[in-house]
């Protein structure tokens, strides 16, 4: 079930190749074409990588303060209500892919443009299958609130991760090695010298996380979870989809691709959706089923809640070291590293 989100997530975050062929892109298009559509991103260098463990433990910190000195139960209705609104959008975003995605739809488009002075302030666009989307998220997340059902809560817990490793994108190798590290000692940190992350995971009755039955069928009748974060999905998530962007990056260079000039013809004319060799992807992918495996093992063995990332970071990165130094390519990965839209923008 975590797998699911990586993968997916991970291909979902390739953007679409510059090519010399401009294809005319209305403002107001009549029709909605996924081949065209890049979602907005945000970037995380080396220096945001450095503060995630500090942001991360700011905030369960207060969370912890929080559940312990106020009332429990309107803390999570509260919290609750805002996942609520977050999970319509994740969940209306990943049924419209996925849809566009296995139909090929193409639907008429709807705008709203917001003008102030001949100044843009907003553009949106949807089409009736973005609406639909919104019925049957509105409709999950009904049913979640009233029922806090198990299955509800993660389907909300996957579409954020989804929707986090298609948008979060580390810009190198480098990068992804210190968000690794230094969020291997928070949550070894967190879990082994304080209550504070299991009190506030048991506490938070939110889509925060994704849980999995110990026993489909108990004696007692009452099911008990085994339960993973989604940080433990999403942190390793946005390490592998740049493991698959520099797979694919490799591929092109040694097809001679440039951006701004024709696809090779290898590609026969796809700006997206054509198959590439992914040796990096799949090694970090392993390496994460086997530390994800070997976690709900030590679990299981020692009764006793693990910081998953305690074995995910090292796998992770192992996999990718591993494959370089297989494949004689350790200089290319720590030379590679990716330009945020701001920077490209820069350079027009």
């Amino acid at each position: 079930m975590a797998v699911a989100p990586i993968y997916y997530g991970s291909y979902s975050s390739l953007d679409r190749l510059k090519s010399s062929h401009k294809k005319k892109r209305e403002e107001f298009a009549e029709f909605s074409d996924s081949e065209d559509e890049d979602e907005e991103s945000e970037a995380v260098s080396a220096e945001d990588a450095y503060m995630f463990p500090v942001y991360g433990s700011a905030a369960l910190f207060s969370m912890y303060v929080v559940f312990k000195y106020l009332n429990a139960d309107w803390v999570n209705m509260l919290l609750s209500s805002y996942f609520a609104l977050l999970g319509v959008a994740a969940v209306t975003q990943v049924g419209v892919r996925l849809v566009k995605s296995i139909s090929g739809l193409k639907l008429p488009l709807y705008h709203v443009h917001l003008v102030h002075r001949h100044k843009t302030m907003a553009h949106v666009r949807f089409s009736n299958l973005h609406l639909a989307m919104v019925g049957v998220s509105a409709l999950l997340t009904g049913f979640y609130m009233y029922t806090k059902n198990w299955l509800a809560s993660n389907l909300f817990g996957l579409a954020f991760s989804f929707s986090a490793i298609t948008l979060i994108r580390l810009d190198s190798f480098k990068s992804g090695m210190i968000m690794l590290a230094g969020l291997f000692v928070y949550d070894v940190f967190w879990v082994f010298g304080t209550e504070v992350m299991v009190s506030v995971a048991k506490n938070f009755d939110a889509p925060i996380k994704v849980v999995f039955p110990k026993q489909l069928f108990p004696d007692d009748g009452k099911l008990k979870f085994t339960m993973l974060g989604l940080g433990d999905i999403v942190v390793p998530g946005i390490f592998l989809a740049l493991a698959l962007r520099f797979d694919r990056h490799q591929y092109l260079a040694k097809l001679g691709y440039a951006k701004g000039k024709a696809l090779p013809k290898e590609l026969k004319g796809k700006h997206r959706g054509f198959g590439f060799p992914v040796p990096y992807f799949t090694a970090c992918l392993a390496a994460y089923v086997a530390g994800l495996a070997t976690t709900i093992s030590v679990m299981h063995v020692f009764q006793a809640a693990q910081p998953a990332l305690l074995y995910l970071s090292p796998a992770c990165i192992l996999a990718v070291l591993g494959t370089a130094a297989v494949r004689g390519e350790m200089k290319q990965v720590f030379a590679y590293a990716e330009e945020s839209k701001e920077e490209e923008e820069e350079k027009k």
